[in-house]
């Protein structure tokens, strides 16, 4: 639904960071409170891509708008899920504050091609 360049580069970026979540995953210690934290933030971490993904061929406007908006739900998860790793002391926070950086400016990408499709309309 976005024009070819700017919607692959959105697609490219979420997916890379899908891989940021996997590895941080995979580096977490496997105590209950990190699995079950760790998990949510895996499935919430690695569904914004695939949301982004599927906008892609929607099937309409609203469609494109309504995938869009799930993915920014996502994003703002993950965001609580990071947050609460790093006030929880789980994972060292230098490992985390990229992560949260790329997560906000995930999110504003997000909210601006929402607003400017729904503008568009």
């Amino acid at each position: 639904m976005q024009d070819g360049a700017r919607g692959q580069e959105i697609c490219d970026r979420t997916r890379s960071y899908a891989l940021r979540i996997i590895k941080l995953y995979q580096a977490m210690r496997r105590d209950d409170v990190g699995q079950v934290v760790g998990k949510q933030l895996l499935r919430s971490g690695t569904s914004i891509g695939a949301n982004v993904e599927e906008a892609q061929a929607a099937q309409s406007t609203a469609d494109f708008v309504h995938k869009m908006s799930i993915a920014l739900k996502e994003a703002r998860e993950s965001h609580y899920w990071l947050r609460l790793l790093d006030d929880a002391e789980i994972v060292k926070a230098d490992r985390l504050h990229p992560l949260l950086d790329e997560t906000d400016q995930i999110m504003r990408i997000l909210f601006t091609i929402i607003q400017n499709t729904k503008k568009h309309r």
